[in-house]
């Protein structure tokens, strides 16, 4: 349980002080289509930041792959993960509520969402928003993954499943 507050104490602080610096839209515009960019860019600038630090560690996966993934395809599902949350769905303090709420009372959590809570269906929905915003644009695989990055690990999960959720987890 420490180890948890820890790290979302740690969550909250790189939240507040997020930043993209001109190197990070060098990488973005290197690894997104001007469409998927629209789509990168209507988060919010936390989202933004957490996405590139997942795509950060997937890149340092593929340096230590052996198997051959296929790298673009995989940053770029790391900077797409979280599209289902864009600008003005909720504010850091929010999200911060959403997240401490849906760990540590998750009954609780699901009461809210039955009553309309829009902030928790949002945080709890995003990647399947986030998917059907994909197919929107034709990126049909790339939806697949991102779909089900939050779904409980399942022995038939791709291999770039398995790296999104763990390079996640990480950031």
């Amino acid at each position: 349980m420490i180890s948890s507050i820890f790290k979302r104490v740690k969550q909250f602080y790189r939240a507040i002080s997020a930043k993209l610096t001109a190197d990070d839209q060098i990488y973005i515009s290197t690894h997104l289509s001007a469409q998927e960019q629209k789509l990168f860019f209507a988060m919010d600038v936390v989202d933004q930041y957490h996405s590139l630090k997942v795509a950060y560690t997937i890149e340092r996966f593929a340096i230590e792959d052996k198997q051959g993934i296929d790298r673009e395809f995989l940053i770029r599902c790391a900077l797409l993960h979280d599209i289902g949350r864009v600008k003005g769905d909720m504010s850091t303090l929010q999200k911060v509520f959403v997240v401490l709420i849906s760990a540590f009372f998750p009954n609780f959590a699901d009461k809210l969402e039955r009553n309309g809570s829009h902030i928790l269906y949002i945080y709890r929905h995003h990647a399947e928003i986030g998917a059907k915003k994909l197919q929107e644009i034709e990126l049909y695989r790339e939806s697949k993954i991102i779909a089900r990055h939050h779904s409980p690990p399942s022995d038939d999960d791709p291999r770039e499943l398995k790296l999104l959720r763990i390079a996640d987890d990480k950031n």
